[in-house]
């Protein structure tokens, strides 16, 4: 069986992908300002041409995955392992700070803001004068499509291809139903697979870490009056990446395991103190509220083709963010859900981790938007002067031990960056070597470089950090092809796997039969 043999490091996609991170830095470094200009105008490109098609991938993937998980199918269980490794509660946390903290805890309090100080254009535009509106359009960005896209029907697929088949557990084992073994060998089309993968992993990891570092430093000053400099942000972000390193050092099963644990407990109790001592019934009307028009509005919403440069700034911004992180999850969220089946795992990332994501945005940002209704200003002031870390301080600032809450919710900020910071590190190594077990060394080699890198960036300049992030949607196309298959190839994977393990049986039938194995 291919999986029992030992795999090197695959160098080739190492230089090629830490060659193009190094190359932006580069380039930044002698003009940021050209290089920045390149980025807005592929940015433009990508959003334009390819934004249909993502927003069809992102439908497609959720509702077939959803078929699938409570078809006959779901009883299927994935991984070859006949009980799961990790406990209900340890499976879901891991899964959960996985979007989450990619850029939930200040998108939690500034996006309702921002869709109530703007009505989103399908509900008719205007200013502060649609409450349930602004929940329903940040519950559609990180709800069922978002979580779904990072980790359903191609978890399935990676699964099969490396637990059952046994090869390496790469993004390019996504594209084995359909190409064969041949993928893994010296493939150019598995190489670039890989290396995108890699390259949009990066975007994606040093874009929230490089905001962060900045947000975190921002709330350092009004709370403790440190200066708020570039050379603070940098020191915030070697303190995340040091926690990331001894993380990413000690593994899943203890380093990553005890972070996410440790991550989903913070987080539960600070939401549980904001819902008692803060505006309970309006976060409680702001959750039912906007998961109602959300779900009255929920084709409209997903397949709005209007206002091409909101869609750009909003939707389509956020649809590459989670596909091109999608490759990396997928591997992360295959080599935790052993045992697991079908059901369970639809189950958990397209339904509990959107509803107990859309409750916390209810509680942060309802929190916010019922401040503002009080005292106008308040909030989207602050938002609009020095954004999204200042709307989080705002919102700590009135409620009762505003303090207490603000310096909570940075810590809250730290656990979750450091989180992030040593999955991708994981998942990153993972592809390098297509072992779910890969050398420490290349673990903690990752942590440092995307740390070092964002320590570099910041010193360039913030602009740099918003070229960053506008890289995730260019990164995001090639990407987005890889995760093309597995719309047809889980429910045919699904079949199979059904009937192996005796869940279901072949009626005899005319033509060719389905063939998944090469």
């Amino acid at each position: 069986m291919q999986g029992k043999k030992k795999r090197k490091t695959d160098w080739t996609v190492f230089a090629v992908s830490g060659g193009f991170l190094i190359l932006f830095i580069v380039l930044s470094f002698i003009n940021s300002e050209v290089v920045g200009k390149w980025i807005t105008m592929l940015f433009d490109y990508a959003a334009n041409l390819f934004g249909a098609y993502w927003q069809l991938l992102l439908f497609g993937n959720f509702v077939i995955g959803i078929f699938l998980g409570f078809s006959r199918f779901g009883k299927v269980r994935l991984g070859k392992m006949d009980k799961p490794k990790y406990s209900y509660y340890r499976w879901v946390a891991m899964i959960l700070v996985t979007l989450l903290a990619s850029g939930g805890v200040f998108w939690a309090a500034s996006e309702p803001m921002y869709h109530y100080m703007t009505t989103p254009p399908l509900f008719g535009g205007g200013e502060f004068n649609n409450v349930w509106a602004a929940f329903a359009q940040g519950f559609m960005h990180w709800g069922f499509l978002a979580w779904a896209i990072l980790g359903t029907l191609a978890t399935i697929v990676m699964m099969y291809v490396h637990y059952s088949k046994g090869y390496p557990m790469r993004p390019r084992a996504l594209l084995y139903p359909v190409f064969g073994e041949k993928i893994f060998h010296k493939s150019i089309l598995g190489s670039a697979a890989d290396i995108f993968s890699i390259i949009a992993t990066a975007a994606g990891t040093l874009g929230p870490l490089g905001f962060l570092g900045l947000q975190i430093a921002y709330g350092l000053n009004h709370l403790f009056g440190v200066p708020n400099t570039a050379g603070v942000s940098i020191l915030v972000v070697c303190v995340l990446v040091v926690i990331a390193a001894i993380s990413a050092a000690t593994g899943v099963d203890r380093g990553i395991l005890l972070l996410s644990r440790l991550n989903v407990s913070m987080t539960f109790l600070l939401g549980m103190i904001m819902l008692l001592i803060g505006p309970t019934l309006f976060i409680i009307d702001a959750f039912i509220g906007g998961t109602g028009v959300h779900l009255q509005n929920f084709f409209t919403m997903n397949f709005y083709r209007g206002d091409s440069a909101w869609l750009g700034a909003w939707t389509l911004f956020f649809w590459a963010w989670f596909i091109g992180y999608g490759p990396m999850l997928i591997i992360f969220i295959s080599r935790i859900s052993r045992g697991r089946t079908i059901r369970e795992l639809i189950t958990a990332v397209s339904i509990v981790a959107p509803l107990v994501t859309n409750f916390w945005f209810s509680i942060v940002g309802g929190t916010g938007v019922f401040f503002e209704r009080e005292n106008a200003g308040s909030v989207s002031g602050a938002l609009n002067e020095a954004g999204m870390p200042a709307a989080v301080m705002a919102i700590m600032d009135q409620l009762p031990m505003g303090t207490i809450m603000a310096v909570a919710f940075l810590l809250i900020s730290v656990v979750f960056v450091a989180t992030t910071t040593d999955t991708m590190s994981y998942t990153v190594s993972v592809t390098l070597t297509g072992n779910d077990h890969p050398a420490r060394w290349l673990r903690v080699f990752w942590a440092l470089i995307f740390g070092g890198t964002t320590m570099v960036i910041l010193t360039i300049g913030e602009g740099s950090v918003t070229a960053i992030q506008n890289s995730i949607v260019i990164t995001a196309v090639p990407v987005s092809f890889l995760l093309l298959p597995p719309l047809w190839n889980a429910p045919q994977i699904a079949k199979k796997m059904a009937l192996e393990q005796g869940l279901m049986w072949e009626r005899p039938r005319k033509g060719r039969p389905i063939k998944i194995d090469h």
